[in-house]
């Protein structure tokens, strides 16, 4: 089948762009995977405005990639701070990517050091984190050459 040929009305990657393809929900979404989840620390970090923060903030809890908890400090009202999901957290390799791809590519180097301003490490060795593509064999996959794009067994099925 030629791609092409393929019917995307119906496609994945364009159905994450729904939910999580404005700057702003990236932005977002990487606050809350590094523990920011207040919305007036979101808003005052991220520099966006209070609307925009409660729409995307809404269609992320709409979505279920973020939960509302509440909390209340001594003497102030009842908030909301936002939690990932499990759904949510399925998308932190997603979040490595972009990250691993600014760094390479996006201007993501600090000028003085020629490194990466950030570094993503994992808490028990120290070493980086790296977002790998790999087939469900384990073999790692380098180039979109390695890998075929086709209909799915299931998307036959329907077919028929």
């Amino acid at each position: 089948m030629d791609w092409l040929d393929f019917d995307t009305a119906d496609c994945s990657i364009q159905k994450t762009l729904d939910i999580i393809g404005e700057k702003w929900t990236v932005l977002i979404l990487r606050e809350a995977f590094n523990g920011v989840r207040r919305f007036d620390q979101i808003r005052d970090h991220v520099g966006v405005s209070d609307p925009v923060l409660s729409d995307r903030l809404r269609k992320l809890v709409t979505a279920g990639v973020l939960t509302v908890k509440p909390y209340r400090e001594v003497g102030q009202r009842a908030r909301k701070e936002y939690r990932l999901t499990d759904k949510g957290l399925d998308l932190y390799p997603v979040m490595i990517s972009l990250l691993r791809w600014g760094d390479k590519h996006g201007g993501g180097q600090d000028l003085g050091s020629g490194g990466p301003r950030l570094e993503v490490l994992h808490r028990d060795c120290g070493e980086p984190v790296n977002a790998v593509v790999e087939c469900a064999a384990g073999h790692p996959i380098s180039s979109p050459r390695e890998s075929v794009t086709r209909m799915s067994d299931a998307d036959r099925s329907r077919a028929g």
